[in-house]
């Protein structure tokens, strides 16, 4: 419970006259079948914007678009995909609550930024959210293998060949990315890249593949 309250505590900060939208979020984000994308990761992409954010950034947006770019977390993914059908909810929700139509707009352009991480020139926003949302490359040994165990439970119903070349697929094309575009993410960079190397490795030889030089 103590993680909601902290939740609870950060919605306030964000939209104060709204504690139902901030409780179902909330709840949404404790769906069962999330095992990595739960409270925890909210909670970390929250405190990673407040920790990477500078005077060039619109907070209080960022901080929206961080609370929704979860918010529909579909295994399988349905007609839309889990990005897309979360930037819709931002405007069903965010509408009634009496924002402006161009911040709903901006919120939910962020929110679709998180399907593939790639940001344009000049979008400091777009930087903030998707370093926010990829810090958990830049953990620890430790945390990113937590990270990864979680991420294999909620695909617990695809086989292990499918969901590793699935998997190698997704890391080889966030690899060939700039991963961290703020400041203070870029410290991330070494760290991450070590993780997503180690991971990328141990995959190919699972499943029999050479290394990219190699190939």
């Amino acid at each position: 419970m103590l993680i909601e309250d902290e939740l609870r505590t950060r919605w306030e900060q964000v939209l104060p006259r709204q504690p139902e939208l901030g409780e179902e979020l909330i709840k949404r984000y404790a769906e069962p079948h999330r095992h990595y994308h739960g409270q925890d990761h909210l909670l970390a992409v929250l405190e990673a914007i407040d920790r990477f954010a500078t005077s060039d950034h619109d907070l209080f947006l960022v901080r929206l678009a961080g609370w929704f770019h979860d918010a529909v977390y579909e295994i399988p993914e349905r007609e839309l995909t889990n990005e897309e059908a979360s930037a819709r909810l931002v405007v069903r929700r965010l509408q009634p609550a009496g924002l402006e139509i161009e911040d709903i707009n901006q919120v939910a352009r962020l929110v679709r930024l998180t399907t593939t991480h790639q940001v344009g020139p000049g979008d400091a926003d777009g930087e903030l959210l998707c370093d926010a949302d990829l810090v958990v490359l830049g953990g620890t040994p430790e945390e990113y293998a937590r990270y990864v165990a979680a991420v294999r439970e909620e695909y617990a119903a695809v086989d292990d060949e499918r969901f590793w070349s699935a998997r190698l697929e997704i890391l080889d094309e966030l690899a060939a990315t700039q991963l961290f575009r703020t400041g203070r993410g870029r410290k991330l960079v070494v760290q991450a890249r070590a993780n997503l190397d180690a991971e990328r490795a141990e995959l190919r030889q699972r499943l029999g593949l050479p290394e990219p030089d190699d190939a």
